[in-house]
């Protein structure tokens, strides 16, 4: 797939985040309780991701494959995970999904950059430039703008 079939698919990944997210904080609300509601929607997740891996898997890892996977990265992202989106269903009602999805963005942007740039969680080095500097106060500004009442 070429870069631009993957920045458009990345493009419809954040817009499935967001609806995901406002559809699950409105489950929370109805249920009164955004942990539940990230239950919920984990334990869909699980079924939906099963039946994918079900319909694409060419073959099972070997046993040698599983061996060499660090213990801790069978549950960090999942943990992660569940903490990231159990406070999106959280403050989505409280702040409103354009508030808490451009403040959110922040938290994510912030922390890709610094983490690329050093590398963190094995992940490639992508050195901090001035261009993104600048990219990034102008995302910055951006949730600023949306969130100034």
């Amino acid at each position: 797939m070429n870069n631009y079939g993957l920045l458009v698919l990345a493009f419809l990944g954040g817009v499935f985040l967001a609806m995901q997210g406002g559809l699950n904080a409105q489950l929370g609300i109805l249920l009164k309780n955004p942990l539940l509601a990230s239950f919920i929607a984990f334990c869909c997740s699980t079924v939906f991701a099963f039946m994918f891996v079900l319909i694409n898997l060419k073959s099972f890892p070997t046993k040698v494959q599983l061996q060499e996977i660090p213990f801790y990265l069978w549950f960090t992202g999942g943990l992660f995970s569940v903490i990231g989106i159990s406070l999106y269903y959280y403050t989505i009602p409280k702040l409103g999904i354009s508030t808490m999805i451009s403040i959110g963005l922040s938290g994510q942007l912030i922390f890709a950059v610094v983490a690329g740039n050093y590398g963190w969680l094995n992940l490639p080095l992508e050195p901090v430039t001035f261009k993104k500097i600048i990219g990034t106060i102008a995302m910055i500004s951006g949730a600023i703008l949306i969130n100034i009442k």
